[in-house]
């Protein structure tokens, strides 16, 4: 071989070596790189497998295996070396050990309730040691088992008349007892399903006392849902709405965890401030429509706007087509092919329209329109209330940039990171409908009302549900507050409060749309505005972080050298 070959040769290693390392530098899996990710990943993993083994809902053992997984990994997280990391790795460091120390108090509050209802489970253990001996797969004494469902039955029916005569539970210990028997019933079924019909004698002996079991368990779950309902926090104002308020105390508590340095008092001041501005706008657009002063007039205007039935879909592809064109055109974020390519409709059941009166979106977006099985009334209201007009504020906010994006950009960057907050999912996406105003999206007087609708609905949220948590306002006061100040559909209010109160929402997601858009537009003006960063380097630094409260996206962004001790300390929104 003679030397020119050979300097060929050298020059091509040279070249595909430079090409691998630029790939490598520019992959997912280099871009996920922490110096913690690794136990992190780990942690996830064995929290996985141990959920997977463990899964009888607040069994004793499930709970004492995860405090000591909980523990296991807050002493390897002491080993690090905390001072040594850069700023992606502390705060990877500080949200880990803040979900795990959330974790620990989350099942010790499990253990003080499960101890105050104790008396009234005496009978667990002996279920929970039949499913213990089941999953090895080691054969039962068919009739003695028989013989042991029969008196777990008897001791279960006693309880629950013992239980009648009891005077009212705390809601929180009724809805304990209620997720200690769905796990009961989970050992029960896991048993029977597991020997019937392949062990004879099983087969033979047990069919009728574990269904005499099994109903016994079915009405003691009964007895307690009626004692939840007879609980002190769980009376009926006439709405049909009962959820659990959790105080002031505890609002502040999940405020700090979220990092959000602000009172539910001065969130509320927010949210009447940007009330304000929102009017301000309203009556604007009022006046250009030629309704003056009469504001609500316009939005009957715009309402009445909408499609007819079989028409929605076109009217939000067409609302798709025109906001993705915006985006494109202002250059305001990477939007990967396959991302614009994938993204799937629905429509929406009339069940899920009782608590979701607007369309959902992700992935798959989900439209809510009116279906022939549906009251007159309703089907006006929903028509009503998911016109064009307003929903040119929202189609973004569920697809790009909003929550399809975001869901499409985490699967891919930073995937180890699992710190899910509403502040950044919904605040994120009505970050957007922010930013859309800013640059002149709306079209006309009707869009901008449309828009200006949604916001002063974002703004109503952080007030009905804080007062409502506060113990101030009923569920009643909530749903007529947004017909009376936001203008909401009757059907669509009670949708939403319903939703808020009881759909599985945390006690925050409701005011985490606009206090977490407040604080992307707060980083927006530092960094953007500030001439550090060009919009579309700004949103993709965003989405290229995975999830994580706003306070942590902005101290990567900006490079902050974060103590191991942090709390939070943004103080993002002027309330004076």
């Amino acid at each position: 071989m003679n030397q020119a070959v050979r300097l060929k040769i050298f020059l091509i290693l040279c070249i595909t070596l430079t090409t691998v390392q630029s790939w490598a530098q520019n992959s997912p899996l280099y871009l996920n790189n922490s110096e913690i990710n690794n136990i992190m990943v780990q942690y996830n993993a064995d929290r996985g497998s141990l959920s997977r083994f463990y899964v009888l809902e607040s069994s004793p053992e499930r709970r004492q295996r995860l405090q000591q997984l909980q523990n296991d990994y807050l002493k390897q997280l002491q080993q690090v070396k905390f001072e040594s990391l850069p700023t992606g790795s502390r705060v990877d460091y500080v949200l880990f050990k803040r979900n795990l120390d959330e974790q620990v108090d989350l099942l010790k509050e499990e253990e003080t309730e499960y101890g105050q209802i104790a008396k009234w489970f005496t009978f667990s253990d002996k279920i929970y040691a039949i499913e213990k001996i089941r999953r090895r797969g080691t054969q039962q004494d068919a009739q003695q088992l028989a013989a042991t469902l029969n008196a777990l039955a008897t001791e279960i029916n006693n309880t629950a008349k013992a239980l009648g005569k009891e005077g009212a539970f705390d809601i929180a210990l009724s809805r304990r007892a209620g997720s200690v028997i769905r796990g009961l019933q989970a050992a029960i079924r896991s048993v029977n399903e597991f020997y019937s019909g392949y062990d004879p004698a099983f087969t033979w002996w047990t069919p009728e006392p574990f269904k005499r079991l099994e109903s016994a368990l079915s009405d003691y779950a009964k007895a307690w849902q009626a004692k939840e309902k007879a609980a002190p926090a769980a009376k009926d104002d006439g709405s049909g709405i009962i959820g659990n308020p959790i105080g002031e105390k505890e609002l502040i508590r999940q405020l700090q965890a979220e990092m959000i340095p602000y009172t539910p008092q001065e969130l509320v001041d927010i949210a009447n401030k940007e009330f304000a501005w929102c009017d301000a706008e309203m009556l604007k657009a009022s006046r250009e429509m030629g309704f003056g002063e009469e504001w609500k007039k316009a939005v009957e205007k715009v309402k009445n706007s909408y499609v007819p039935p079989g028409k929605q879909p076109e009217a939000m592809m067409k609302l798709y087509n025109e906001s993705i064109d915006f985006l494109k055109k202002k250059d305001l974020v990477t939007i990967p092919p396959i991302a614009e390519e994938t993204w799937r409709m629905t429509m929406m059941s009339p069940a899920r329209q009782l608590v979701s009166p607007f369309f959902l979106g992700g992935e798959t977006f989900i439209i809510s329109y009116p279906t022939n099985t549906m009251a007159e009334e309703d089907k006006l209201m929903s028509m009503r209330g998911n016109n064009p007009h307003f929903s040119r504020a929202t189609v973004h906010h569920e697809l790009i940039a909003g929550h399809h994006l975001q869901g499409f950009m985490n699967n891919r960057y930073k995937t180890y990171r699992s710190n899910r907050t509403p502040f950044w999912t919904e605040g994120w996406a009505l970050y957007w409908e922010l930013i859309l105003w800013d640059m002149k999206f709306p079209q006309s007087p009707e869009d901008r009302i449309g828009m200006l609708f949604w916001r002063m609905h974002r703004c109503a949220r952080i007030i009905f549900s804080l007062n409502y948590h506060l113990g101030k306002w009923t569920p009643q006061q909530c749903i007529d507050f947004l017909v009376d100040r936001v203008c909401h559909e009757r059907a669509n209010a009670e949708g939403e409060v319903r939703r808020s109160f009881t759909g599985g929402y945390g006690p925050l997601y409701q005011l985490a749309y606009m206090i977490g858009g407040m604080q992307f537009y707060a980083l927006k003006k530092e960094l953007v505005d500030g001439g550090k960063m060009t919009y579309k380097q700004y949103h993709d630094a965003v989405l290229h972080e995975n999830a994580m409260p706003v306070e942590m996206v902005r101290a990567i962004l900006t490079n902050q050298q974060l103590p191991k001790d942090f709390k939070t300390n943004w103080r993002f929104y002027n309330t004076k």
